[in-house]
């Protein structure tokens, strides 16, 4: 576990080193490149959150479908029971 930790932790320095890199010897000036960053992280920002959403929207049917599941089930049971019992 230890070794998983601490390879995460080497790759994450190597992608930041990488990326400071990157815009050291990156074309365009500091502003546009600040720009860039803003515009790319906030669509995946607004991405992140609308897959949340949709996740979060998935989990609420699925939660209503089994809900549904169960209560039909006890219904049937109910039945049975008076079936056999009556």
């Amino acid at each position: 576990m230890r070794d998983d930790g601490a390879k995460v932790v080497w790759f994450l320095a190597g992608v930041s080193i990488g990326a400071a890199i990157a815009l050291l010897y990156a074309p365009a000036s500091g502003e546009e490149t600040r720009k860039k960053l803003i515009d790319k992280t906030g669509g995946s920002g607004e991405a992140l959150a609308e897959t949340g959403r949709e996740f979060m929207e998935k989990g609420r049917e699925l939660y209503d479908k089994g809900r549904r599941l169960v209560d039909d089930a006890a219904d049937l049971f109910d039945q049975g029971r008076k079936i056999v019992g009556g």
